[in-house]
């Protein structure tokens, strides 16, 4: 965050009926993006969401 932007490293991943993935947007924190992959989720579509960190191996 030298330059004064937040660093977004947190990301929400949506997965689709056939197994596409898709990035659903980046967050600074995890919290906050666990709150918005939660939201989706809640809506009760089939998709999957879920927090991945960058950097991290993807499942």
């Amino acid at each position: 965050m030298a330059d004064g932007n937040p660093v977004l490293s947190w990301l929400v991943i949506r997965q689709d009926d056939n197994g596409n993935r898709y990035r659903v947007g980046r967050y600074a924190t995890k919290d906050e993006a666990q709150k918005i992959a939660d939201s989706l989720d809640d809506r009760g579509h089939k998709q999957l969401y879920w927090v991945e960190h960058i950097g991290s191996p993807a499942l």
